[in-house]
């Protein structure tokens, strides 16, 4: 007889949202990984600067907007500088802190990309009926609150 007990992994909530997750988005990720050649991490650094762009976000922020790691927002943030999809400035009142920003090359990217996502969205959400995807989200509020 064995005092351990193994995980359902099949029932347990948290690897059933993983596994969700990485579905969905690797459905996602291909024709944008082909297309432009944006990983998931680039993507979701794109959409978050997108969303907030009236300000400008940090590093830090954007990490704590896309709920990532520092260290892969970072490299993705390099990335994206690099190419030319993403403009690193000063802040004008905080000179220590850097603002981050689309360039016109990733707002193309962005806008090329954001329908896809759309797009993949409602074809999922089109398994549900009207109550059920209003049931989801007030249960994805509940468990993960904006």
């Amino acid at each position: 007889m064995s005092d351990r007990a193994p995980l359902e992994l099949e029932r347990f909530l948290p690897y059933r949202l993983s596994i969700l997750t990485n579905r969905v988005s690797q459905a996602i990720a291909r024709e944008y990984e082909q297309r432009f050649a944006l990983s998931v991490t680039e993507w979701r650094v794109m959409a978050v600067l997108a969303r907030y762009d009236a300000d400008g976000l940090s590093a830090r922020e954007v990490a704590e907007r896309t709920a990532m790691d520092k260290v892969a927002v970072s490299r993705a943030l390099a990335r994206l500088v690099a190419a030319g999809r993403v403009a690193r400035r000063t802040h004008a009142g905080d000179k220590r802190r850097s603002v981050l920003r689309l360039t016109a090359k990733g707002w193309k990217i962005h806008d090329a990309v954001a329908p896809l996502a759309r797009a993949h969205e409602r074809e999922m959400l089109a398994r549900l009926d009207a109550e059920e995807r209003d049931w989801l989200a007030r249960i994805l509020d509940k468990l993960a609150p904006v």
